[in-house]
């Protein structure tokens, strides 16, 4: 496992997970109909999406061995797609944070208000893309797939789903679409999640130097795939049970749930890192 590479695995993970679960916190702030007093509590909820995105930022510093380097990133802005992802995500938190603080303390207009929520949600999107254009590497044949960009949204869909759930489901904001709709939204995730890794892992034999084959490079990538997946199956029980027993969705499975979650983004995310190889010898 590419532990070397833990700040990144923070930053990618948390920073998916926040986009994920910020934009379906934001489509049932639109179109779910929530009551003035629900509303205050959903808003409110956001504040542990910019905690999980702080913390990813602080963690993708230590990747640059100084934090005072971040700000180098920003010269090479349209041009390098590190530029462009600390940008879009600087912009991201930038605007998310100000459409959470503004709406907390119930300042500016609701027409601004909401004109930075969507103008964050959008950044949030181009966020999540830049993110996935920065490892498409051509020079890295295992990362410059399909299945980079897939695997970034996967964890977007499952993570966001089950953390935006929490979220609504702490603000006691109780639907059809939290209930039953977000739970199938992780479930598709999931087995999205395992056909892609299947496929993956099929045609990572077929990636070779004139020394290695990229399936050489991890040897149990096997049990670690089995023990990702797991915890994922862990994490739809915990979520889904309220579902099967018909009873009221509770806070602390979900929350145990989403823990199980990140633990296998984080896993997921140590083997993309450890498949990392060049062209040539």
């Amino acid at each position: 496992m590419a532990w070397h590479e833990f700040p990144l695995m923070i930053f990618t993970v948390f920073a998916q997970t926040a986009v994920g679960a910020f934009l379906l916190v934001c489509l049932m702030l639109l179109f779910g109909r929530p009551s003035e007093q629900q509303k205050a509590a959903m808003i409110k909820s956001l504040f542990f999406v910019w905690v999980l995105m702080g913390i990813g930022f602080a963690a993708s510093t230590f990747h640059l061995g100084s934090p005072l380097r971040a700000f180098n990133a920003f010269n090479r802005v349209g041009h390098a797609w590190l530029s462009n992802e600390i940008l879009t995500g600087s912009v991201f938190f930038a605007l998310g944070g100000l459409f959470w603080l503004l709406s907390v303390l119930n300042l500016a207009s609701a027409a601004l208000r909401k004109g930075l929520m969507l103008a964050a949600m959008v950044m949030g999107i181009f966020f999540m893309y830049a993110m996935a254009r920065l490892y498409m590497i051509e020079t890295v044949p295992t990362w410059n797939t399909v299945y980079t960009p897939l695997s970034f949204i996967l964890t977007a869909v499952i993570a966001g789903s089950i953390f935006a759930c929490a979220l609504l489901t702490g603000s006691g904001y109780r639907t059809n679409m939290v209930e039953k709709q977000l739970p199938i939204l992780g479930g598709l995730g999931v087995i999205a999640s395992i056909l892609v890794s299947f496929t993956q892992l099929h045609e990572l034999a077929h990636i070779h130097t004139s020394i290695i084959s990229a399936s050489e490079l991890l040897p149990n990538i096997g049990m670690l795939k089995a023990i990702q997946y797991l915890l994922l199956v862990v994490a739809l029980v915990l979520w889904w049970r309220p579902t099967w027993q018909r009873s009221q969705r509770a806070l602390v499975p979900i929350l145990m749930g989403t823990v199980c979650v990140l633990f296998a983004e984080f896993l997921g995310r140590g083997i993309f890192y450890s498949l990392h190889m060049t062209v040539g010898l």
